[in-house]
C-alpha cells in the first residue's frame, strides 16, 4: 500500500516535531533552518504549518505542509538533493528550466544547480528525503566507470512506485527500532546506499519549459524582443492577469497596469501573444484550473473554476472544451455537482 498522511508507517516521523504554527514568518524560518534559505509567497487558504523529522544514518526524511497554497523559491541546494512524494495533495516543481508535476501519490527527484521554484496546493503534504551528495557520488558511478546522470527535476515512474514506497517504508522501519537494536552498519550502509541508487536509476526527467511554472498554452514574447519596451510593456500586463487572476478585471485595468492604452494593448497584446488581453486572461484562467484539476482529483470543479474567476460556470465548461477538448469533470477524473461538472 502507497504511503499515505497520517499512516502508521509515517509514525517514526510524525512522533518527532521540529514545528507547528499558523504565523507565516516562524514557519518560513524554521524550513529554512532545516533545507535551505528561501523566499515564500503564500497565496489562498489557511496557514497551518508544520514540519516532522526522522533520520537513519545519512539519510534525513520529513513530513512538511503548509495549509495554505505557497509558491517557494529557494537557493540552489549546495550539498543535497532532495525527493519530494506528495502524501495529500500535489506541487509543481521547476529545476533549472524542467516542469514536473507531482501528483497524490508519485514521488520526485528535485536536484537544481542553477534555479529551482517550487508551488504547493492548498493542503499539500509531502514526504521529503534529503540525500546528501556524498552518498550520492558513492552509488553515482557505473561499472564502467561513467557516472550516472542527474536531471535537474525528474519523476519516478508511475510502475516503479510501489517499489519505491516500499524502499521508504523499509527506511521508515528502521526508525521505529530501538537505539539498541544492534542493526548491522553494513546492512544499513547498502540500504542507504540502494535507496539513493533506486531514485538516481529510474528518473523520468520532466519536459523543458519557456519560463518559470508558466500556465501551458501562453504564447511569450520572441527573446529578440526580450530587452524592448513592447516586451516590458506585454511583461506588465502578463504579471498583473497572474498577481490578480480571481480578480474580476477590465481590459482597461490591465491597460493601466501596462501602461499604454486600451488600443495600444490591444494591439501589443495580438502581436506578441497571438490573442486579445482578455483570450489571454481567460486562458491563464483555463490553464490554472486544468493544473489544479490533473494534480487534485479530489478538487471540486466547480469551487475551482470560481477560484480562478470565472463567474459563469456555463461558459466556463464551453470554454474549457473549446481549449482541451474534453469536460473538466473528465480531466479530474470525477464527477462534480453544477453546469461545470
Amino acid at each position: 500500500m502507497l504511503l499515505r498522511r497520517g499512516s502508521e508507517a509515517l509514525l517514526p516521523i510524525y512522533q518527532n516535531r521540529v514545528f507547528h504554527s499558523e504565523e507565516r514568518s516562524l514557519s518560513h524560518w524554521q524550513v529554512a533552518q532545516e533545507l535551505a534559505d528561501h523566499t515564500i509567497h503564500w497565496k489562498r487558504g489557511t496557514v497551518d504549518a508544520a514540519m516532522y523529522k526522522g533520520r537513519v544514518r545519512r539519510l534525513e526524511a520529513y513530513v512538511l505542509r503548509y495549509g495554505a497554497e505557497v509558491e517557494i523559491t529557494p537557493r540552489p541546494f549546495d550539498d543535497f538533493m532532495l525527493v519530494h512524494m506528495s502524501l495529500r495533495g500535489a506541487a509543481e516543481v521547476e529545476s533549472d528550466g524542467h516542469h514536473v508535476e507531482v501528483a497524490e501519490g508519485r514521488a520526485a527527484l528535485v536536484a537544481p544547480r542553477r534555479s529551482i521554484r517550487l508551488r504547493w496546493h492548498s493542503g499539500t503534504e509531502q514526504l521529503i528525503l534529503k540525500l546528501p551528495h556524498a552518498l550520492v557520488h558513492e552509488v553515482s558511478a557505473r561499472h564502467d566507470g561513467t557516472a550516472l546522470d542527474v536531471a535537474p527535476g525528474s519523476l519516478i515512474s508511475s510502475a516503479l512506485t510501489p517499489q519505491w514506497d516500499f524502499l521508504m517504508q523499509a527506511v521508515l522501519g528502521v526508525m521505529r527500532l530501538p537505539s539498541d537494536a544492534n542493526l548491522s552498519p553494513l546492512w544499513l550502509d547498502d540500504l542507504e546506499r540502494n535507496v539513493a541508487l533506486f531514485a538516481l536509476a529510474h528518473q523520468t526527467p520532466g519536459p523543458s519549459v519557456v519560463s518559470p511554472l508558466a500556465p501551458v498554452g501562453i504564447a511569450v514574447a520572441d527573446d529578440r524582443a526580450g530587452t524592448s519596451e513592447e516586451a516590458r510593456r506585454i511583461d506588465a500586463a502578463l504579471r498583473f492577469m497572474k498577481e490578480r487572476m480571481s480578480a474580476p478585471l477590465s481590459l482597461a485595468d490591465i491597460a493601466v497596469a501596462a501602461g499604454v492604452s486600451v488600443r495600444t494593448l490591444n494591439s501589443l497584446s495580438n502581436r506578441h501573444l497571438g490573442a486579445t488581453p482578455m483570450e489571454v486572461l481567460r486562458n491563464l484562467r483555463l490553464d490554472a484550473v486544468r493544473h489544479k484539476l490533473r494534480l487534485n482529483p479530489q478538487a471540486s470543479v466547480t469551487e475551482t473554476a470560481l477560484e480562478a474567476g470565472f463567474g459563469n460556470l456555463g461558459r466556463f465548461a464551453s470554454y474549457y472544451v473549446e481549449r482541451f477538448g474534453e469536460l473538466p469533470r473528465r480531466t479530474a477524473g470525477h464527477r462534480d455537482e453544477g453546469s461545470a461538472s
